[in-house]
């Protein structure tokens, strides 16, 4: 290989962590000679591979920037002004740098080790605030995936909440305003339609409702930015024992009454506007509110205020066992990823701006909708609506004209129809730019004039539905306004956290692995971030590009033949999957197939979904070794084969084994009319060796932010796209039509996520993960990651016992350590090894998932040799406590790991009572340190939190009570 050759496949050594040194050593610890004879004992040779990937040649991180870059500027970044819930906004720079850009932020994990997650947590209290103050309502998730999904949930939480018994649905209406987004009334149907809702559209103010229904949905302002007055509706629909849920603008509501005052039970909406770019779509954050009456059935994550052991303020996910372990075959939602970066984006945007500047930054968006409104009908155009915020509908005698003027002056505008203009006004609009706006509907000859009453009021809101309430009262929001001080607070908050920048994250079916700076600089550049996701699609060619090459790779890769990248989380894949088999059973006229077989091993989402899209679960058992029982598969098969809907399996197992017997599995099922449905979860240890295609299944959902280096954001963005066999290709997700940005009358289309293509601008990360290591990079990062794993296996094995092997005693890309026999000789619990690995400097692998009282380990291919013995040497020490324990060393129930982790202040107290050494406490071996990273509170108490489910800041006064 020539010098110059060698520069294109730089990145392989970039992305995969041992050299070639280690890789040697690495492989004698095994017990094997090189990857070949490795991979021939791990992955059967049955459904291995035949030929290498054909994938585009790898480029070098600079070669890859420049192509993104030639790539972008196939993308017209317009002046835009189509609205739909989608705004251009300023991030301000202190969080772009510091949280957008900032691997400190973007590749935590989902805060389930608590201790050393308090600084995202803290922030998204912040989230869970603010939307609370905004919208009127008690209690906050943070967050969901986008304002679709979240009205979706609303319609589902409400559903189940008034029909228990899903075998008689007594209340199966649902009304939708008809002056809803369109892109929600399409996410709205496709979920409604599997679990027997029925969904009715109208004007709320002609509606006439009886205890047939049990929700409706109105937005406020609505789809032509009329603000209403819904009081006497919802009151309606109170009457009647319903639920309304209101999707909202979280800016708009700094000068609008809050839903929670109308009456509203929920408040639902895209924080997107608080400073998170366009993206063609995504991530954004979506916000949902609700009423205390919902705080036990409210989808998505809660963070909670609670106490550690030293009865410190500590926060929490609140109510966490229902994420971690959730309610499988009686779920009502499987949502698993949240968008906790853009979030926490979101969050830092309020208290920088605190409620003066939102106040602010809403008025001028309000008197330049107000200015240009005047100004038209001055100039003798109708605007159709009487009160509203930053859109108007202007009317016209045909739009080709206007539209014409408008796009050559390089503006957006909404086409509703022949006869109706939107346009909706945003932080980013100066008063200098309604010059070219009103050109558009002038003539070229009279001067452009108008003028900005800047303190005038604001005749467009009415005077009955005008905030008179405070919000973001508290000091959090009144603090930190300059840059310097916002640097700080970030920085403090990045501080309490852990993530990839400390060290490794070894979590089992999560794949935390790099996320290189050169896949994630495009993602800030304007010609990707500026991009509406309703643009016109001659504006988006460089979109277009990406998304069909990706889509063509991650076919190759699965070996399938159609690919749809519009989910936006690994549960959206999973449902969307799932609906694809459902529609192609209805299209052979067998509708009535709606058993879904799922081992008992799944993921907590695999039934959850199958449920979702109206389906029976059937669990399959396992045998001891962790395989399916093929026995009790043919068994349920049989059973069943009649309304065989079809299998959802992981591969390699959740147990991480590659199962031999997989082929047998989807034979089995096929043989019954069944289809395959695959779990992408474990996709890293299939990529160039295996694929799903190559293995009988049917559709396999992939999750980008594990496999293909999208970061996890602190619990999410997340992209879960689905690749399927021909026969399932016309049962993709569709969505909302906009032929060259015109609307047509609303027709669903089956979408499953808000915006056509997802949570679009993260895409560009997998594809540039694919570009830069090629077809045999690609495949190598999935040999390390199996060598790894093993590797650490075999330097494990002989002090813990080790679950679930192959018959070669190998295992997949992870493994599962059983700390179950710990229990009955020293009474230690596997959260005790969890939280003492946060002394030795880690994150804790899996917990008890998918075995309770055991920890599953995956390196993943990034990390080296180095880093995988000092994980290694950690757990090998603390074996060495565990030991003393037994053998009376140490005190049973006041030891290290008992009452780990430890934090500086108590290791800098003046008093300490422990029976071992501070030293043994902080610093177990002498390489920790030279870079101890310091968890910021003690063990947190999950009862307390539980008993008293805290979700919003509190008052100053409160912490000072608590101390």
């Amino acid at each position: 290989m020539s010098l110059f050759e060698a520069q294109s496949t730089e990145f392989q050594p970039r992305h995969i962590g041992p050299n070639e040194n280690e890789t040697a050593q690495m492989l004698k610890a095994v017990g094997v000679s090189d990857l070949d004879e490795l991979m021939e004992k791990t992955v059967p040779a049955g459904i291995r591979m035949q030929e290498d990937l054909n994938l585009p040649s790898p480029m070098s991180e600079f070669e890859y920037l420049q192509h993104i870059k030639e790539v972008s500027l196939k993308n017209k970044v317009f002046k835009t002004y189509i609205g739909q819930g989608y705004y251009d906004t300023i991030t301000p720079s202190v969080i772009l740098r510091n949280i957008f850009e900032n691997p400190a932020w973007y590749t935590q994990y989902t805060p389930y080790q608590a201790e050393i997650s308090q600084g995202r947590l803290e922030s998204l209290l912040n989230y869970q605030t603010m939307v609370s103050d905004l919208t009127g309502l008690p209690i906050a998730n943070a967050s969901l995936l986008d304002e679709g999904t979240a009205a979706a949930e609303a319609m589902t939480m409400f559903f189940n909440t008034l029909n228990k018994d899903i075998n008689h649905i007594g209340r199966p209406k649902f009304f939708v305003d008809e002056d809803t987004f369109p892109q929600t009334k399409d996410v709205v149907i496709t979920r409604a339609q599997p679990v027997g809702i029925e969904v009715v559209f109208g004007d709320y103010k002609k509606a006439t409702l009886d205890n047939t229904y049990f929700g409706a949905l109105v937005q406020y302002p609505n789809d032509k930015g009329s603000i209403e007055d819904y009081r006497d509706f919802i009151n309606k629909v109170h009457g009647i024992g319903g639920f309304v849920a209101m999707a909202t603008d979280l800016l708009a509501l700094t000068l609008l009454t809050p839903p929670g005052e109308l009456g509203a039970d929920v408040a639902l909406g895209s924080a997107q506007r608080f400073g998170v770019p366009l993206g063609y779509g995504g991530p954004h954050a979506a916000f949902f509110a609700a009423k205390d009456d919902f705080k036990r059935s409210i989808p998505g994550r809660i963070i909670g205020v609670s106490v550690d052991s030293q009865g410190n303020r500590a926060l929490r996910m609140a109510l966490q066992t229902r994420e971690q372990h959730i309610k499988r075959e009686k779920a009502t939602s499987n949502i698993c990823t949240a968008q906790a970066l853009l979030a926490n984006m979101a969050a830092m945007y309020a208290v920088f701006h605190g409620s003066n500047g939102l106040r602010n930054i809403a008025k001028r968006i309000a008197l330049l909708t107000q200015t240009l409104a005047n100004a038209l009908e001055e100039r003798g155009y109708t605007i159709t609506k009487e009160f509203f915020f930053d859109t108007i509908v202007v009317k016209v005698d045909d739009v080709t004209t206007y539209r014409q003027k408008a796009e050559r002056q390089q503006l957006n505008f909404r086409y509703f129809d022949n006869q109706h203009i939107g346009i909706s006004l945003d932080e980013t609009t100066t008063p200098s730019d309604l010059f070219d706006v009103i050109n558009s509907f002038v003539n070229d000859v009279d001067p452009v004039a108008y003028q900005i009453e800047h303190e005038g009021g604001l005749d467009i809101i009415p005077s009955a539905l005008t905030r008179t309430s405070d919000f973001l009262t508290h000091p959090v929001f009144n603090t930190h306004h300059s840059e310097t001080q916002m640097m700080r607070y970030i920085r403090f908050l990045e501080s309490k956290d852990y993530s990839l920048v400390h060290g490794m994250i070894p979590l089992g079916s999560c794949t935390m692995k790099l996320n290189a700076a050169s896949e994630m600089m495009p993602l800030s550049w304007s010609h990707w971030s500026k991009i509406h996701p309703f643009a016109p699609v001659a504006q988006t060619e460089g979109y277009t590009y990406v998304v069909n090459e990706l889509s063509k790779y991650l076919c190759e890769i699965t070996q399938f033949d159609a690919c749809s990248l519009q989910p936006n989380s690994g549960a959206q894949g999973e449902y969307a999957g799932l609906l694809a088999i459902k529609g192609f059973h209805e299209a052979n006229g067998e509708a009535h197939r709606n058993v879904m077989l799922i081992p008992i091993s799944a993921h907590g989402t695999n039934p959850a979904s199958a449920v979702m899209v109206g389906m029976k679960v059937v669990v399959v058992k396992a045998l001891e070794n962790g395989y399916i029982d093929v026995e009790d598969l043919k068994a349920k098969a049989q059973e069943h084969s009649a309304n065989l809907a079809g299998i959802m399996i992981t591969y390699p197992s959740t147990y991480g084994v590659y199962e031999e017997s997989v082929t047998e599995i989807t034979e089995i099922v096929h043989s019954h009319g069944g289809q395959v449905y695959m779990d992408g979860a474990n996709m890293n240890a299939q990529v160039g060796l295996t694929a799903p295609g190559l293995i009988g299944a049917d559709v396999c959902h992939l999750n980008l932010h594990k496999t293909f280096a999208i970061p996890h954001g602190g619990g999410g963005p997340g992209m879960g796209p689905i690749c399927v066999k021909e026969h399932l290709a016309k049962h993709l997700p569709g969505h909302v039509v906009f032929n060259n940005g015109q609307s047509s009358n609303f027709k669903a289309h089956g979408a499953v996520s808000a915006a056509q293509y997802g949570s679009a601008s993260i895409l560009l990360i997998s594809y540039a993960y694919i570009r830069m290591l090629g077809a045999q990079g690609v495949r190598k990062a999935t040999e390390y990651a199996i060598l790894n794993a093993n590797y650490m296996l075999a330097r494990l094995k002989d002090q813990y016992e080790i679950l679930y092997t192959n018959h070669h005693h190998a295992c997949a890309h992870e493994f599962i350590i059983d700390l179950r026999p710990l229990k009955k000789t020293a009474e230690i619990e596997a959260e005790d090894v969890a939280k003492r690995l946060m002394d030795y400097g880690f994150h804790a692998p899996t917990l008890s998932f998918p075995v309770p009282g055991t920890i599953m380990v995956e390196p993943t291919e990034s990390e080296d040799k180095a880093e995988l013995d000092r994980f290694c040497e950690a757990m090998l020490s603390i074996r060495r406590e565990i030991d003393m324990i037994e053998n009376g060393g140490l005190d049973k129930k006041d030891n290290p790991l008992k009452n780990a982790p430890h934090t500086m202040a108590q290791i800098c107290n003046d008093e300490w009572t422990k029976p071992y050494t501070r030293t043994m406490a902080a610093f177990p071996l002498d390489s920790i340190k030279a870079n101890k990273f310091w968890p910021t509170v003690t063990r947190v108490n999950n009862t307390v939190g539980d008993r008293n489910l805290i979700c919003v800041c509190l008052p100053t006064e409160m912490y000072a009570e608590q101390a």
